[in-house]
């Protein structure tokens, strides 16, 4: 059932004093929140009256108004403009004392804009008007902390019981009647209570993204509205440290200050529960990282011990597989003096993404962070496993799928970052030799491409012996020294390395170049002599060749 957290102007009107009301325009607005009550006495009455008050008055303030002279009435048109910019909840109006009825000009605009004008009875008693509604909303507003209380006091009791933030998504979701999600600080979401058609309505808004993360940094300042109803997001934060995100949906109307001071208060014990629980994993993160990196670095012991041992751990260690190394990217220049706690977070928050996209694609699988890197033992899709060649393109693909949907649309500010994948083992004594291969993958893809990357062992080829240069300088001198003038940024010199790469890609297989390059055998023929005068025999001196390519790949690894 839904809690009322505010007093709209259709329940006002259910007071005694009001039961004789009707509504002349503006029915859409009956739903505006009403907070206090104010007598109009002046016609200027804009310049005094306060957002969410029902205005009434006797309708002789009014009369001042050229209501005859003008067959538009500008002036009280003018007057309803105006309170429906200060938000003013309703313009109820004594009709047939000093005012036998509303223009129709002015009824028409309220209509337009939602703003409710009443017909009060000529009998109205304002001072008992007053004493009712003010009773009303202060009985709403009781009941506005009792319940905000109750909720909790009711979370804190799930936390005391051991829940976890399901249990506390839903319970909030009840008590308030709105759709929770708690998600990490960049929107991975970690318990729901939403119902399929919330979910839809938030998809149809473009509020998660392709793969599944909702954007809060979209309604992260203000509520955000959808149709009818508001989208925001609280965030949930303890000791100054950002841990989560709780975003409230309510499909029909928007989140009032109620609502969003019980949500800060869930907030709390929400952050309390994230807090014991990051306590609890720090604790079995460590210990998990310890064995899997005895594991990698060969001091596992027994194989059937170690296997044996994952499974105490929720792991399953399945052969053929391969290993991933995934790490942070370096920050940018501007960031290089960020704090280490900083830094510290930047890493906590990538192995949770890792974990919790990995765990959906294949569940049970060992993974820790170290520190430097997130590593994972990633194993084969059942049914490929008996293939070789199957198994290491269905992990290729696996892999490319986890990597796309950690990353996202780099919103909720996720770091860019690099991943390297050994070859396929098949046996634990492989693991050391492959978590060297996933290791070197990434730290060369990262200096070949600059980072956000991902480099299989089995793809770097020569990059890996260029990758052994530390000093660039050099690479680039050797390449200079090789290409000579096809080393020069000119279009000419562009040309000419291309046809030089398709004739070492080809084999020095002239018609196929001249295919590729779209170009007459003879125009291919004239461009060889034209190389060769510039390079040497590369056609005839196998070493050449081979220099040229390296010279090549380094020119393009440093473009």
């Amino acid at each position: 059932m839904r809690h009322s957290y505010r007093v709209p102007l259709r329940d006002v009107l259910k007071v005694d004093t009001l039961r004789y009301t009707t509504v002349l325009a503006g029915s859409k607005g009956l739903d505006r929140v009403v907070t206090r009550l104010n007598v109009m006495e002046v016609p200027d009455i804009v310049n005094w009256v306060r957002p969410h008050a029902l205005l009434v008055t006797s309708g002789y303030p009014l009369m001042s108004l050229d209501v005859d002279g003008d067959p538009g009435h500008r002036e009280f048109v003018e007057l309803v403009r105006g309170l429906d910019e200060l938000d003013v909840a309703a313009l109820g109006i004594k009709v047939g004392r000093f005012l036998d009825e509303v223009p129709a000009p002015v009824l028409q605009v309220a209509d337009e804009l939602g703003f409710p004008i009443l017909g009060l009875s000529a009998e109205t008693a304002f001072d008992d008007l007053l004493e009712e509604v003010h009773i009303r909303l202060t009985d709403v507003q009781a009941d506005v902390l009792q319940r905000t209380d109750a909720l909790h006091a009711a979370l804190e009791g799930l936390v005391l019981e051991g829940a976890g933030l399901q249990e506390i998504a839903s319970r909030i979701a009840d008590v308030l009647g709105v759709g929770i999600l708690v998600t990490s600080i960049d929107g991975r979401e970690k318990a729901g209570a939403l119902t399929h058609d919330m979910r839809v309505a938030l998809e149809e808004a473009d509020l998660f993204d392709p793969t599944g993360r909702f954007r809060v940094e979209r309604p992260r300042l203000q509520p955000m509205d959808i149709g009818e109803g508001q989208v925001l997001v609280q965030p949930v934060v303890a000791g100054g440290s950002d841990l989560a995100r709780l975003v409230a949906y309510d499909p029909h109307r928007a989140i009032s200050k109620d609502d969003l001071n019980a949500l800060q208060r869930a907030s709390t014990v929400a952050a309390l529960l994230i807090t014991q629980q990051q306590a609890l994993t720090a604790v079995e993160s460590r210990y998990r990282g310890d064995f899997l990196r005895e594991v990698l670095d060969g001091r596992g012991g027994d194989p059937d011990h170690v296997i044996e041992h994952a499974k105490t751990l929720d792991w399953r260690l399945e052969f053929p597989a391969i290993v991933i190394t995934a790490e942070l990217d370096p920050p940018p220049p501007d960031q290089t003096r960020v704090p280490a706690r900083v830094r510290r977070s930047w890493q906590e928050r990538f192995f949770a993404a890792w974990t919790q996209v990995v765990g959906s694609f294949a569940p049970q699988v060992p993974m820790a962070d170290f520190s430097e890197a997130v590593v994972t033992v990633l194993a084969a899709p059942e049914g490929m496993r008996d293939d070789p060649e199957r198994a290491a393109a269905g992990l290729r693909d696996l892999l490319a799928r986890i990597v796309k949907s950690v990353a996202g649309d780099r919103g909720g500010g996720r770091r860019p970052f690099s991943v390297g994948a050994s070859r396929l083992v098949s046996h634990l004594g492989e693991l050391p030799v492959a978590y060297q291969q996933a290791r070197r993958a990434t730290e060369v893809g990262r200096r070949f491409s600059g980072g956000s990357s991902t480099f299989h062992f089995d793809d770097l080829g020569v990059h890996r012996l260029i990758g052994l240069i530390p000093d660039r300088s050099e690479l680039a001198a050797f390449a200079e020294d090789v290409l000579g003038e096809l080393a020069r940024d000119t279009p000419e010199a562009a040309e000419l390395r291309e046809t030089l790469r398709v004739l070492l890609d080809t084999n020095l297989n002239v018609a196929e170049a001249s295919r590729l390059q779209f170009v007459h055998y003879n125009t291919m023929r004239y461009r060889i002599g034209k190389l060769e005068q510039m390079l040497g025999p590369f056609t005839t001196d196998a070493n050449l060749r081979l220099n040229l390519a390296v010279a090549l790949q380094v020119r393009e690894i440093q473009r």
